[in-house]
């Protein structure tokens, strides 16, 4: 021993108490040993063991143990609720033990679902009399929740009373509070709900006053309203026309100071603008439709024309004027129904007797005549006419009633006397020969051009002798314009060149001077 005192003998429980008092091994708790001590009577003492056995390495967090039955009685707890134990006496059987409570391990804290933000851009869109309407945005933050909607409460000014006005939450971002009393400051705020929770309310910085905001009536006439509004016979005319004013003003139509014909027209009025439906429109449906919008005195009006066309009806009275040579003249006169819209023009075909087939010759001729040109001798034509407005082409045609034949006309061919011009001349020249300087061995030309009918015959001379057939010399003449080619000149070439033209006119001569140098 090391200077600790042994520890007092304890004494040992029944059997049947160690059994009961044995807890389960939990984990990280001592092992049980291999033997247990057998069981003395409770009158004698145990021997001291010589050598007590080895403990096992504690765990980290041991259970706790049950406390050993003494000889001395156990403190009495104070603490309300707990129960009393008594200590055996002296020679009775100890009690058995209870096992002790098991520890529960402690569970991870859930972070917190954090609610969403609160709405953004709060505002008023519209007031009246007895409502108003709220707009506003979705919150930046959702949360992870999805959101279930919004929730929107008023207070009367002056109180602090909040009332939900709607009872479930909803998702649109625009709400009506209706049934409100004129005259009253009502405050608002709007909370967005999640699953996670309710957000900090958006709430306008002043109160709502209920009144009614008087507007003066104004109508809204499209641009493309503010012109003839034309269609097609057959065709629906469906028109909205927007218009304000508060409170909502009364609408009206007329046609020339009447009431419309409902059994044609309808018209559908709305708090914001008002519907003009035809059916099929006709072309008695055409004219100037006044539409007024009113308020207690005061209104504004608007005049919308409908012009209501269709094709229009063929010309009249074409017939043939005149043929003459390769041409023809037509003339008529204009549709006696012009389909409710002005006529843009005529079109002219024309139709030969061979190939029975229509080719347009004129296009939107704005006139009543033409004249068909370019026709080809021989041939027999027919003719006609549509008149076009803005809807197209007539649906018929007027035709002439006569056809043009385009007949051969004999014609004797003169030919033209053209004066006889006497064009003889004797030789003339038109530029002379020019003096050169050449060196020996390079070949030169000398050049001049010369005039006259009948051409003149041309020969060269060298100092008054006649250049003849010398392969020394070349002469030519193209065009008027001669040349004398010397090869290869040598001092015994220089001297006086000539070029003489002679023709049965007469005769003309030019003559220049060659030296050839010799190179030192």
């Amino acid at each position: 021993m090391t200077g600790k005192s042994a520890p007092p003998a304890k004494k040992p429980a029944p059997a049947a108490a160690k059994k009961k008092a044995a807890p389960a091994p939990k984990e990280g708790a001592a092992p049980k040993q291999d033997a247990a001590p057998a069981p003395v009577p409770a009158t004698e003492e145990p021997p001291a063991p010589e050598h007590p056995p080895e403990q096992p390495p504690a765990p980290e967090h041991p259970p706790e143990q049950p406390p050993a039955p003494t000889n001395e009685p156990a403190p009495v707890s104070t603490e309300a609720g707990a129960e009393e134990t008594s200590v055996p006496e002296e020679g009775s059987p100890a009690p058995p033990a209870e096992p002790p409570a098991p520890v529960p391990e402690p569970k991870p804290e859930k972070p917190k679902e954090e609610p969403p933000s609160c709405p953004l851009s709060l505002a008023v869109e519209e007031v009246s009399e007895n409502s108003f309407t709220l707009t506003w945005k979705a919150p930046e933050q959702m949360g992870r929740a999805s959101l279930d909607g919004y929730v929107v409460e008023i207070c009367k000014d002056g109180s602090s009373d909040w009332k939900a006005v709607n009872q479930e939450p909803f998702l649109s971002t625009r709400y009506i509070i209706p049934n409100l009393s004129s005259g009253d400051k009502i405050h608002v705020r709007v909370m967005a709900v999640s699953a996670s929770g309710t957000s900090v309310p958006a709430t306008l910085e002043q109160p709502v006053l209920i009144r009614e905001i008087l507007q003066l009536p104004k109508i809204r006439m499209p641009r493309h309203l503010r012109e003839t509004y034309i269609r097609r016979v057959g065709d629906a005319v469906n028109i909205m026309i927007p218009f304000q004013g508060k409170p909502q003003p009364e609408v009206s139509w007329s046609k020339g100071g009447q009431p419309l014909d409902t059994s044609r027209i309808n018209i559908r009025n709305t708090a914001r603008d008002t519907i003009f439906y035809i059916r099929q429109a006709q072309r008695g449906d055409s004219g100037k439709y006044e539409l007024t919008v009113h308020i207690n005195g005061a209104e504004d009006k608007a005049t919308l024309d409908i012009q209501v066309v269709e094709p229009p009806g063929p010309p009249q009275n074409l017939k043939l004027v005149d043929v003459w040579g390769f041409n023809v003249a037509l003339e008529w006169t204009p549709p006696a129904d012009n389909g409710n819209s002005e006529i843009k023009g005529y079109r002219v075909q024309k139709s030969d007797k061979k190939s029975g087939k229509w080719f347009t010759v004129l296009e939107r001729c704005t006139r009543t005549s033409c004249t068909i040109s370019d026709l080809i001798i021989g041939n027999t034509y027919s003719f006609r006419v549509f008149s076009e407005n803005i809807c197209g082409l007539s649906n018929s045609a007027a035709v002439a009633s006569g056809v043009a034949y385009i007949e051969k006309t004999k014609t004797t061919y003169q030919p033209e006397k053209i004066p006889q011009r006497d064009m003889m001349e004797p030789p003339k020249f038109t530029q002379p020969l020019t003096d050169r300087t050449t060196t020996r061995g390079y070949s030169t030309h000398l050049f001049c051009s010369v005039r006259g009918f009948p051409q003149p015959k041309i020969i060269w001379l060298k100092n008054q002798m006649e250049i003849r057939e010398d392969p020394k010399y070349i002469a030519l003449i193209d065009q008027g314009v001669c040349s004398l080619e010397i090869r290869k000149p040598g001092p015994f070439d220089g001297g006086v060149y000539t070029c003489k033209a002679v023709n049965p006119l007469g005769e003309a001569s030019v003559d220049c001077r060659l030296d050839v140098k010799v190179p030192k």
